[in-house]
C-alpha cells in the first residue's frame, strides 16, 4: 500500500502593514538608543509572534530610516519583494504622526478608509506602527513625539499593476493588512477589493454601475455601446456576488455585459463563471438550439464545438442562431432577476467579438442611454 499524499499547503507571507510597523519599530530604536538590529520581533493583532530581517538601517541627519523587505509567501502579489520603509524623528508635539512618502498612494476618492488627501495607509496598519513605535520608545523613556514617514520606492512603477487607479489612490501602492499576515489569494479577497471599487463609484455620486468581467467587456462598453469608463466595474467571474452587492449599495440602474463564453452560464444558473465551477457553455447552447428544432446531428455539432464563436456560427448556417439566442437571454434574464434580490432597474447585454450584441434583456438599452447622457 502506497503511502498518501500529505496535501500540499501554501505558505502564508506578511503584510506591506507589518513591515511598515516594524520598520517604524527599529527606526525607533536606532534614533532614540543607537541601537543596531538586524532582526526585529513584532506581535501581529492576532497575537502572532513573526521574526522579520531588517534590509536596510541608517541615519539621515535628524531621522532614523529603517527598511524590511515583504515576503508574501506564496500568494501572487506583485508588492511581493518590496522593500518598505519607516522613517522616524522627533517632533515638538506629543504623540505618534503617521504619514506616507515616496511609493505610497494618496486618497483622491471618498468611499475607502482613509479620508480624502490622506495617506493610503489603512486603519489597522496605522494601529499597528503606533504601537510598535510606542513600545520601542518606552525602552528609553521616551514620552515626546515622533512623526513616522512611510515610503516604498518601488510602489511608484508597481501602482499601476494594482486596484489603486480604480480607487482614486494616486502616485503608489497601499500600506495593508488587518491582519498583518498575508493569505494566499482567495475568492473572498477577490470580491473585498470588487465591492471596495463600487463603493468607490457609489461614494463619489455613481448612481448607475455596469458590471463586466474583464477588459475585453470593458472595452467591448466603452467602444461599442458608447458606454463611459466611470460607470464600469470589472468584477472577474463573481458576477453573482457583484450583482448582489450592487443592489445593497442602491445604485438606480445596473447593467450586466458580457461575451457570450462567459454569459452563457448565467442562463444555467451558475453565479460564478470561472471555467473551475464547471464549463457547461456547449451543453446549454446545444440545449436551447434543440429547444428550438435543432436536429441530432446538428445538436452533436454544436457539443464538438471548442469556442462560442464556433458554436454561434454552426447556429448561423442552420438559420437558428437569433432563435436560440433569444431562449439564452429569456433564461438569463430569469437567473439573474432572481441573483438580484432588490427593485431597480436591470439590464443585461451579451455580445460576441463576431457578431456584435447578440442579445439584450431589461433594461438594457435605457440604461446605456442614461449613461451615455453622463449621468455619474
Amino acid at each position: 500500500m502506497s503511502a498518501q499524499k500529505k496535501p500540499c499547503t501554501l505558505r502564508e507571507g506578511y503584510t506591506t502593514g507589518t513591515c511598515a510597523a516594524a520598520a517604524a519599530g527599529v527606526a525607533v530604536l536606532l534614533l532614540l538608543g543607537g541601537e543596531v538590529q538586524s532582526r526585529t520581533q513584532i506581535t501581529l493583532p492576532g497575537g502572532q509572534v513573526l521574526t522579520l530581517p531588517v534590509e536596510e538601517l541608517r541615519m539621515e541627519e535628524n531621522r532614523a530610516v529603517c527598511g524590511i523587505q515583504k515576503d508574501s509567501g506564496d500568494d501572487p502579489d506583485v508588492t511581493n519583494g518590496v522593500v518598505v520603509y519607516a522613517a522616524v524623528e522627533k517632533m515638538e508635539t506629543g504623540g505618534v504622526e503617521i504619514d506616507g512618502g515616496v511609493g505610497v498612494g494618496r486618497v483622491t476618492k471618498r468611499g475607502l478608509a482613509v479620508p480624502v488627501g490622506g495617506a493610503a495607509i489603512n486603519p489597522g496598519p496605522r494601529d499597528m506602527i503606533t504601537r510598535q513605535v510606542r513600545r520601542a520608545a518606552e525602552k528609553y523613556g521616551y514620552g515626546g513625539g515622533l512623526k513616522v514617514e512611510v515610503f516604498i520606492p518601488a510602489g511608484v512603477k508597481l501602482a499601476g499593476k494594482t486596484f489603486n487607479p480604480r480607487l482614486g489612490i494616486e502616485g503608489g501602492i497601499s500600506v495593508l493588512g488587518t491582519s498583518g499576515v498575508v493569505k494566499p489569494m482567495s475568492k473572498q479577497a477577490l470580491l473585498d477589493s470588487i465591492r471596495l471599487e463600487m463603493n468607490v463609484l457609489r461614494e463619489g455620486g455613481g448612481e448607475m454601475i455596469a458590471l463586466t468581467p474583464g477588459n475585453y467587456g470593458q472595452a467591448f462598453l466603452m467602444k461599442t455601446l458608447g458606454v463611459p469608463k466611470p460607470h464600469i466595474v470589472q468584477c472577474g467571474n463573481f458576477m453573482g456576488g457583484a450583482l448582489r452587492f450592487a443592489g445593497k449599495l442602491g445604485f438606480s440602474g445596473i447593467l450586466l455585459a458580457g461575451h457570450i463564453g462567459k454569459f452563457i452560464k448565467l442562463a444555467g444558473g451558475m453565479t460564478n463563471l470561472h471555467s473551475g465551477y464547471g464549463d457547461c457553455r456547449m451543453e446549454l447552447l446545444a440545449a436551447f438550439a434543440a429547444a428550438e428544432g435543432a436536429a441530432q446531428a446538428l445538436v452533436q455539432k454544436l457539443l464538438a464545438c471548442v469556442t462560442t464563436d464556433d458554436a454561434l456560427t454552426v447556429l448561423a448556417g442552420a438559420g437558428l442562431r437569433k432563435q436560440t439566442m433569444a431562449r439564452v437571454m429569456e433564461r438569463i434574464w430569469f437567473h439573474v432577476r432572481s441573483m438580484s434580490k432588490e427593485d431597480m432597474p436591470l439590464g443585461v447585454v451579451v455580445y460576441s467579438n463576431e457578431w456584435g450584441v447578440l442579445g439584450t434583456a431589461g433594461e438594457a438599452e435605457g440604461l446605456i442611454a442614461r449613461m451615455r447622457l453622463g449621468s455619474h
